[in-house]
């Protein structure tokens, strides 16, 4: 609550009486804009688990499943800095619960998240080359486009690695970690080598490749209809020219793991650059905080009971309350079960009693008038007997 308030109150959009003007246009909103809003940033999660499935061998988990690992991911990445890495960590212990391998695991996760960012910035780079023609030059475009081609270059780089100098880079691997403390030099060398393994068999599958770089290309262009379907629902069209290079510039500088999820790194270009767009201010500000409000905030709450329902349907936890409710079935009250005891004693004593004798054994007899005290056998076989009987509870209820 305190970064949206910090967010939103210092925005300079928002300063000098915009604020004001933005609201007056929320009662002349399209609704059944907002809804379909909401539906394509919905498609492009389904996308985004899709290209998870993509990535992941056949015996995978399923895709409602994937859905829900990839909401938990991104809700955690959307409430912790550090970019996609904590979220990514998160997405590979649920994975590797699945009974994925850890190389599995890793490299799904990996061509998942560096690829999209490749796809994003080949968008960003097509729309951009258009733009040029129209709207010429601008500063951002040279530090989106640089960030860019560093990504890429690192992922080029790595790439080449796995595949052309496969033993080098695991022999490297190996001998960094092993004056790392806490890591196993050989486990992570196994793991460089299986990630190796399954880029090459990806590599020469070409309908998986082009089928993921398709669901990748997917989850970015619902995205950005989202984005502009929330923009129209105020009464303005924008260029789809125009909209992709404002949505690449701001999801490119997102990347730099500055701000959770982007937080106000997205807000602060898109608002600005639509606006240059010739995009009217109030309503640029407010299609990209209703925007934001269903790509950013929504899936904060949603990825936390997705969470929940991966964690209570795991079989590890299914198998802790089974065997809870076994114990509690089992290990019943002793007090319960002595109260039932003296109940039927009871109810079979109004017709026979227990006299014990002298020796203290229990004889059974037909009750009679109470035996007057005084008479030292009886009352010695009185407390005999009801020493004897005091023990046998203590002893049932130990």
């Amino acid at each position: 609550m305190v970064l949206l308030l910090l967010e939103y109150l210092v925005l300079p959009e928002l300063g000098k009486g915009r604020a004001s003007k933005s609201l007056s246009l929320i009662g002349k909103v399209n609704v059944a804009y907002l809804i379909a809003g909401v539906v394509l940033e919905a498609a492009a999660l389904a996308a985004y688990a899709q290209l998870t499935h993509t990535l992941l061998p056949r015996n995978g988990p399923s895709r409602w499943r994937l859905f829900r690992i990839n909401m938990s991911s991104l809700s955690l990445s959307h409430v912790m800095p550090g970019g996609t890495a904590p979220g990514a960590a998160l997405a590979y212990r649920l994975l590797t619960q699945e009974d994925m391998s850890g190389s599995e695991a890793g490299f799904a996760l990996a061509m998942q998240g560096v690829g999209s960012a490749v796809v994003l910035n080949v968008i960003f780079w097509l729309a951009l080359f258009v733009s040029l023609f129209f709207h010429g030059y601008n500063p951002l475009y040279a530090v989106a486009a640089g960030a860019g081609v560093l990504m890429m270059a690192i992922f080029a780089t790595v790439v080449v690695m796995l595949t052309r100098g496969r033993q080098r880079a695991v022999e490297t691997v190996r001998n960094l970690a092993d004056h790392v403390p806490f890591l196993d030099g050989d486990r992570l060398a196994d793991a460089v080598q299986g990630i190796a393994d399954r880029l090459r068999a990806f590599a020469s599958e070409r309908e998986l490749l082009y089928g993921a770089v398709a669901w990748a290309a997917a989850n970015w262009l619902f995205d950005a209809a989202s984005l502009w379907v929330f923009i129209a629902a105020f009464h303005k069209l924008v260029s789809p020219i125009d909209l992709l290079v404002a949505y690449g510039l701001a999801n490119v500088l997102a990347f730099i793991p500055i701000t959770p999820g982007g937080l106000g790194v997205v807000e602060g270009v898109l608002i600005p650059t639509l606006v240059g767009f010739h995009v009217p201010s109030k309503i640029a500000v407010l299609g990209v905080l209703g925007y934001r409000a269903v790509n950013y905030w929504l899936p904060i709450p949603i990825g936390g009971g997705t969470y929940l329902s991966l964690r209570f349907t795991h079989e590890g936890w299914r198998e802790r309350i089974r065997s809870v409710r076994e114990d509690i079935v089992e290990q019943r009250p002793p007090s319960a079960e002595g109260g039932d005891a003296v109940t039927d004693g009871e109810s079979q004593g109004t017709e026979r009693a227990e006299i014990p004798d002298r020796s203290g054994a229990v004889e059974a007899g037909p009750r009679t008038a109470p035996i007057p005290p005084g008479t030292p056998a009886t009352d010695g076989a009185i407390d005999n007997g009801s020493q004897a009987l005091h023990e046998d509870a203590d002893h049932r209820a130990v």
